[in-house]
């Protein structure tokens, strides 16, 4: 790469936010203007560090398990989802509920409750661990398993060849769903599909603008949480579709100086569950550093807007039966 190259930035739209991202922030932040502090929260609302911190300045408590709330408080289940058994515990501990879950993760629980009710084995793709997919297979823990990859379709055992359909994580990489799916079709050549691709329309948006992007750039910065799945997935993304370099960073000052040397183009985004003001952060460092020339590269329009939990509209602290409640 000359050293005389002019410097730019690609900067990809859509980027950062999701609809159901979106609705998920701002239901804990109603729920505390609503409510009052402490508002507690399983899990990360959703997988951003700094949307993290900012929420519990204002008084949200985050804990990884239902358990952890003191009987007669509000809880709210993450953008994620959880399987049934964490309603039932919520029940159990006299908790109120505010449900976050996305609707679009809602969706594939749905799915699998029809899918095990009519006596299909399910084979959800997706990434052992991650909540979205710890949550799905709690709708139907009998009737599900997990494929984690291609690798994985070999060690797939079904009770009927005949009766078998695939669901998978909400923020996957779709040219890797689709290797999975490929692989199970071959060993299951009668395997249903969904009824519409699980994957959700921002995880695919955000993919198909950063491959468009990172067949210029010498360097991709993907702002995001290093346990964000959809973030993880474009920098994997980027590096696939061509980009000589690419790194997560959650803040500006993450960025490493050497990175830039040789580099001419430079490709930014963010994953689902980064607010922009991240983003202005890494567009500012660059500018310091002589990449001031910004190109916003277009694919799409979003928008798509998801109502907010309808518990919001309940008084959820006499329900919880919390002291002072009549």
């Amino acid at each position: 790469m000359s050293a005389t190259a002019a410097r730019r930035v690609l900067l990809a739209s859509p980027r950062g936010y999701c609809a159901g991202v979106d609705r998920a922030v701002i239901t804990v932040e109603k729920a505390l203007e609503q409510y009052g502090a402490p508002i507690y929260v399983r899990k990360e609302i959703v997988h951003n560090k700094y949307v993290v911190q900012t929420l519990e300045k204002k008084g949200a408590i985050f804990v990884d398990e239902t358990e952890e709330v003191p009987e007669g408080n509000i809880v709210v289940f993450s953008a994620h989802g959880v399987a049934p058994s964490v309603h039932d515990e919520a029940k159990a501990g006299k908790l109120a509920t505010i449900d976050a879950t996305c609707p679009l993760v809602t969706k594939v629980h749905k799915e699998a409750l029809r899918f095990a009710s009519e006596d299909y084995d399910i084979l959800l793709i997706g990434h052992e661990g991650h909540e979205e997919v710890i949550g799905t297979m709690g709708e139907a823990p009998e009737r599900t398993h997990l494929v984690d990859g291609a690798e994985d379709v070999a060690h797939v055992k079904v009770r009927d060849e005949s009766r078998v359909v695939w669901l998978s994580q909400t923020t996957l990489s779709v040219d890797e769903t689709m290797q999975t799916v490929d692989a199970l079709k071959q060993r299951f050549p009668l395997l249903t599909s969904p009824p519409s691709d699980d994957i959700c329309y921002a995880t695919q948006n955000r993919q198909v603008i950063i491959k468009q992007i990172a067949a210029e750039a010498d360097l991709v910065i993907v702002v995001g949480s290093k346990n964000s799945s959809n973030s993880v997935r474009l920098v994997e993304v980027s590096l696939e579709a061509g980009a000589k370099d690419a790194h997560l960073v959650d803040f500006a000052d993450e960025i490493d100086e050497t990175w830039l040397e040789g580099v001419s183009t430079i490709g930014v985004t963010s994953g689902a569950s980064v607010p922009e003001i991240l983003v202005q952060g890494v567009l500012e460092w660059l500018a310091e550093r002589g990449f001031g020339d910004v190109e916003s590269v277009t694919s799409v329009e979003e928008h798509l807007q998801f109502s907010l939990p309808k518990e919001l509209r309940r008084d959820l602290r006499s329900e919880a039966g919390s002291p002072g409640a009549e």
